[in-house]
């Protein structure tokens, strides 16, 4: 398990029931910072230590995230929308420890296991058998766990025929299928997906789901980020809109979903009036 404080104070009863907390979280980056040369290089390292909590923008930075706060509860299916840009994937990397942000604080409460990238965690020289070890391991399983869990994994990827094979020679949705597999098998109590799961065929991702709600229905907690509405709307009970790193609105999956293709349309309206969208579909 893995815990980070966070500054607010919550009582142990709700804190029992919290499994991600996320609180006042900002995150700033560079446009196109490059130093070619170690003159260059030190102040810039030097500077970025001092502002590091500083929440001013100086010449080319930009806010990927801006006070971003929500929780995720045991036992729910909490969904990020919005378009690209907009800080989802930015939120996924500071949950997961890939990247830490820039102030604010979070909690994360239980074994976290991710998918939030193809091929992220495996070894493109390393057999699709000796990956599932690997990927396994740095998800904090032993290799006893691995090998008792092994058949279940290869069956649920439906790699068998490749699993002796390095992944180098993986298509996109094989690392999807492969990676997937591992994740919702190491008995996670807090679950995150990424889009990364649309370069699996049709058959997969109805698996996917379907071993979401099974995992959901164990008490733990997903959060999945996916421009399919539908997928998030029939999976998770509360969603989060973000545009441009900023929470728009966190309600029901319905309603967010609602926002979400009303400022849309609402966009394209105010823009130079050629766009074509569909104002309204009926069926009869």
């Amino acid at each position: 398990a893995r815990t980070r404080v966070c500054r607010v104070h919550l009582s142990p009863s709700v804190m029992r029931n919290v499994a991600l907390h996320v609180d006042h979280v900002f995150k700033r980056f560079r446009r196109g910072e490059l130093h070619d040369s170690l003159r260059d290089l030190i102040p810039a390292i030097t500077g970025g230590l001092f502002r590091r909590h500083n929440r001013s923008l100086e010449k080319h930075e930009f806010w990927a995230l801006q006070d971003v706060c929500f929780e995720v509860e045991r036992g729910e299916a909490f969904g990020i929308i919005g378009s690209n840009g907009a800080g989802k994937s930015t939120i996924l990397k500071i949950l997961c420890g890939i990247m830490r942000p820039t102030s604010g604080a979070l909690m994360v409460h239980g074994r976290l296991s991710a998918l939030i990238e193809v091929s992220a965690g495996f070894h493109a020289d390393l057999t699709g058998r000796e990956n599932i070890f690997l990927n396994g391991t740095i998800l904090g399983l032993r290799r006893a766990e691995i090998a008792r869990r092994f058949d279940e994994i290869v069956a649920f990827s439906g790699l068998e025929e490749f699993i002796d094979t390095p992944v180098k020679r993986y298509s996109s949705g094989m690392f999807a299928r492969l990676g997937f597999s591992v994740a919702a098998h190491v008995d996670p109590e807090i679950l995150i997906v990424d889009e990364v799961l649309s370069v699996g065929d049709y058959a997969f991702q109805r698996k996917c789901m379907e071993r979401m709600s099974a995992v959901i229905k164990g008490g733990a907690a997903v959060v999945f980020v996916s421009h399919d509405l539908k997928a998030v709307a029939s999976i998770c009970t509360r969603t989060l809109l973000l545009e441009r790193g900023r929470v728009v609105k966190i309600g029901t999956s319905a309603e967010v979903v609602q926002e979400y293709l009303g400022t849309g349309q609402l966009r394209r309206a105010r823009g130079s009036g050629k766009e074509p969208f569909i104002s309204n579909v009926s069926i009869r």
